[in-house]
């Protein structure tokens, strides 16, 4: 567990809900365990969720899932802040964590700081998150008042130069770059940390040890690399994922791993370069649950379309029958069998091998 991940634990911990909610709380973790030890399609309230304030964005990033055939087709719109409370009071004595990002740029949400002082009046222990673009027109005037609220602020970067405005389209990596370092000096000694989020590809893949070093130089403690899932990328083929397999990428992750022994004061959290190819890898059919601006819960966060897949509605019923709705049932039956879905095409925890030289 690294720094970071300690200190948010730390916080749970020390804020856990009081009086008859942390009842609450500690059996409804008892609860969990009891399902998973008995192999139920049952859940109990998350720990977890992921609340999608607004799917409205400002870029047209290649790496985006919203740039391709389920995206295009879907509806766009924002969460009304009461539906937001709505949800919020309904799960808040079991969460442990909240992420206020969906396929949006988070900032374009004009009630974000009311929805974050929401949920720390609710708890103070509730880890909270963001995902964001950083390039939004006076995005430090709108970003300044979360800081200190927010624990993590994601900054999705993708490249550096010519690179990063060649997949972030729209983007100006000087306008990016001046933000991060103002940010970066916001954010120190304060409760909020600083990630950047770099999505890989084979356009960028060259770049993730310039990254990291990019990350120290600016001052940014945290570096997270994620692998390009193709669930809901429609003209790119399977046979993509071969290249994570090639001489070439191999050869940059043994040099990443270098510029990381090297580099004492950024953390990189999460390479995800080894996984293996089966539906049981898949963490989403149990936690960390999807909530669409609409209401909606689609199977998870790499393909939220609720046209092509959806389990029910939360504003027309609480969150709890959705999750153990019939249809949910069913989906984590499959996952029990390790019988793949066939909405889960192309997703790397399925059809990803395993990259046998792992850093």
């Amino acid at each position: 567990m690294n720094k970071r991940r300690l200190n948010k634990a730390l916080k749970r911990v020390v804020k856990l809900p009081r009086n008859k909610y942390l009842f609450l709380y500690v059996y409804n973790k008892l609860k969990n365990s009891y399902y998973k030890l008995k192999k139920s399609t049952k859940v109990a309230y998350p720990s977890t969720i992921m609340l999608e304030l607004t799917n409205h964005c400002n870029l047209a990033c290649t790496t985006c899932p919203r740039e391709y055939e389920y995206g295009k087709a879907m509806d766009k719109g924002q969460m009304n802040i009461d539906q937001a409370k709505r949800v919020i009071d309904e799960l808040w004595p079991y969460l442990d964590s909240i992420g206020l990002t969906g396929l949006g740029e988070t900032f374009l949400y004009k009630e974000l700081e009311n929805v974050v002082d929401y949920i720390k009046a609710k708890n103070q222990g509730i880890i909270i998150s963001v995902s964001t673009n950083a390039i939004l027109p006076n995005f430090i005037e709108k970003v300044s008042p979360l800081v200190d609220k927010i624990d993590t602020i994601q900054v999705s970067i993708d490249g550096l130069g010519s690179v990063y405005e060649s997949i972030r389209i729209n983007a100006s990596f000087q306008e990016l770059d001046k933000n991060l370092r103002i940010l970066s000096e916001m954010c120190r000694n304060t409760k909020t940390d600083l990630m950047l989020n770099m999505v890989v590809t084979k356009e960028n893949f060259h770049q993730m040890p310039l990254l990291v070093e990019y990350a120290e130089e600016v001052g940014i403690n945290y570096m997270d690399f994620t692998l390009f899932n193709l669930a809901s990328v429609t003209n790119i083929e399977r046979s993509y994922y071969q290249f994570y397999q090639s001489p070439e990428f191999l050869e940059v992750i043994s040099k990443l791993e270098e510029t990381i022994s090297k580099t004492s004061n950024v953390v990189v959290t999460n390479k995800n370069f080894k996984t293996d190819n089966c539906f049981q890898k898949c963490p989403f059919p149990w936690n960390h649950f999807y909530i669409c601006w609409n209401g909606f819960i689609p199977p998870c966060c790499g393909k939220s379309f609720p046209k092509e897949l959806n389990f029910g509605n939360v504003f027309n019923s609480n969150v709890m029958d959705v999750l153990n709705s019939d249809s949910y049932r069913s989906f984590r039956t499959m996952w029990l069998n390790n019988k793949t879905p066939k909405f889960c095409y192309k997703c790397h925890f399925i059809d990803l091998e395993p990259i046998k030289e792992n850093c």
